[in-house]
C-alpha cells in the first residue's frame, strides 16, 4: 500500500473545510496496514509538525477524517480500506427542570441500593462514562470523578458545558450525605470521557475514541447514555471488542415509547439495554420497550446534579441506565471476577417485576433491577472461570 499517498490524499482534504456530515471513518482491512500508515505519518509529521492532527483509533485500526463528500478520490484504496460515514448521535434525555439536593433520590431507593451499603459501595470499581464530561467543582462529585479525557479538546480536563454527564455521574457515584445527594454506588470512580458537545451531540467517531480509551484504560463499566436509530460497523466492532475485553456496557434504549424496536448501541447484544420506569414500577410512557430490552430501572422525574454545584429533575432511558451501571459496580467490587454473560443473567434471576397498569405484577411486563437482590446473589457466585 502506498503509505505516503494516501496520506497526501488525506491532508488534500483535510486542507478544504468539510461539509456538515462528510466526516468519515476510514477502517484498514489488513491490521499491518494500519500500523504501516502510522508509521509512516508519525515519520512525516515529525517533518512537518504543522500538520493537523489525525484522530484515530488503535483497537479498532482506523483514521477517523473530515473528508469531502465525494469519496472517488479513495477508490485506488477500497481493497485496502472500508469507509464509513461518520454519523451523529444523541444523549437520551427529555426537558428538566431545577431542584434541590434529594438527600438519596427515589430511584436510588426504589431499587434498595441503600441497604446494600452496608456491604458495598462499589469501591475502586472504575466507571467510564461517554458522555458530556462532568462538573469537577460539584460538592456531591468531589470525591468521585477521576481525571477521564476530553476528547473534544484533549489539553483541557472533561468538564460539562451541557448537564447531561454530570447527571449521570451523580444517580451512578454521588456521595455527599451531608447536604447533597448519594447516589447508588458513592464510593465508585467515574472517569468523564467527554465525547458529546454542549448540545448533547456527537459523532459516532468520538464515541469510537472514547470506548477505546476506556478499554485501555481498563474500566470495568462504560455507561453510554445516548443512542441513534441507524447500524454503524465501526460502533459494533468497538463494542465487541469491549465486550471481549470483559467490560460491561450498560446501554439506554432511547425515548421514543416504541414497543418493538430500540437505539444503537443498546440494540447491540454484547451491551446491557436498559428502559426507563417511574416511582409506580411501571414502564415510562417515553421509554422503548419489548423483546430489546434486558433490564428496567428508575427514568422518570430523577434528580441528580447538575453543572455549576446544582442539581436537575430529568427523564429518560439515560437516567435509567446509571441507576444499572451503579448496581453492577456494587457487586463488581464483592465479586470482580463476574462474567458479563453472568452478571446480565443474574440481573434477571434477581430482579422486580413490574406493575402492569391494573397494578398486578406480570413478568411479561418487565423486569426492575434491585441492587440489593443483585449483590446478596451475586456474591454467592462462583465465577465460570474459576475452578472449583
Amino acid at each position: 500500500m502506498d503509505y505516503t499517498g494516501f496520506i497526501q490524499m488525506l491532508l488534500e482534504n483535510m486542507e478544504s473545510p468539510a461539509p456538515s456530515g462528510a466526516k468519515r471513518i476510514l477502517t484498514f482491512v489488513n491490521p499491518r496496514h494500519y500500523d504501516g500508515f502510522q508509521q509512516t505519518w508519525q515519520e512525516l509529521k515529525a517533518h512537518h509538525p504543522d500538520w493537523p492532527d489525525l484522530s484515530s483509533s488503535h483497537l479498532l485500526k482506523s483514521v477517523l477524517t473530515p473528508l469531502i463528500g465525494n469519496t472517488k478520490h479513495l477508490d485506488s484504496y477500497k481493497n485496502d480500506i472500508l469507509i464509513e460515514e461518520d454519523s451523529l448521535i444523541q444523549v437520551h434525555t427529555l426537558p428538566n427542570k431545577v431542584d434541590q439536593g434529594p438527600g438519596i433520590p427515589y430511584g436510588v431507593k426504589q431499587i434498595q441500593a441503600p441497604k446494600a451499603w452496608s456491604t458495598s459501595t462499589g469501591y475502586r470499581v472504575k466507571i467510564g462514562v461517554i458522555d458530556t464530561g462532568a462538573d469537577y467543582y460539584h460538592p456531591d462529585l468531589r470525591e468521585s470523578l477521576a481525571k477521564g479525557i476530553n476528547l473534544l479538546n484533549r489539553h483541557l480536563i472533561p468538564f460539562d458545558d451541557n448537564g447531561h454527564g454530570t447527571h449521570i455521574a451523580g444517580t451512578i457515584a454521588a456521595a455527599n450525605s451531608t447536604k447533597g445527594m448519594i447516589g447508588v454506588a458513592p464510593r465508585a470512580t467515574i472517569y468523564p470521557v467527554k465525547a458529546f458537545d454542549h448540545n448533547g451531540s456527537a459523532y459516532v467517531s468520538d464515541i469510537i475514541q472514547g470506548i477505546d480509551w476506556c478499554i485501555r484504560n481498563r474500566m470495568n463499566i462504560i455507561n453510554m447514555s445516548f443512542g441513534m436509530k441507524t447500524r454503524s460497523k465501526a460502533l459494533l466492532d468497538i463494542v465487541n471488542k469491549a465486550y471481549l475485553s470483559g467490560i460491561f456496557i450498560v446501554a439506554s434504549s432511547g425515548n421514543d415509547g416504541k414497543r418493538r424496536n430500540i437505539d444503537y448501541p443498546a440494540k447491540y447484544p454484547q451491551t446491557i439495554s436498559v428502559g426507563a420506569t417511574d416511582r409506580h414500577r411501571r414502564i415510562a410512557s417515553f421509554s422503548n420497550r419489548g423483546e430489546f430490552i434486558d433490564i428496567y430501572a428508575p427514568g422518570d422525574k430523577i434528580i441528580s446534579c447538575w453543572t455549576h454545584g446544582k442539581y436537575h429533575e430529568m427523564s429518560g432511558t439515560s437516567m435509567a441506565t446509571s441507576h444499572v451501571s451503579g448496581s453492577i459496580a456494587l457487586l463488581l467490587a464483592q465479586n470482580p471476577d463476574l462474567q458479563i454473560d453472568e452478571i446480565k443473567a443474574l440481573l434477571l434471576e434477581t430482579a422486580t417485576p413490574l406493575r402492569s397498569k391494573k397494578g398486578q405484577r406480570r413478568s411479561t411486563e418487565g423486569l426492575e433491577v434491585n441492587a440489593l437482590k443483585l449483590l446478596k446473589e451475586g456474591m454467592k457466585r462462583k465465577p465460570l472461570n474459576s475452578q472449583s
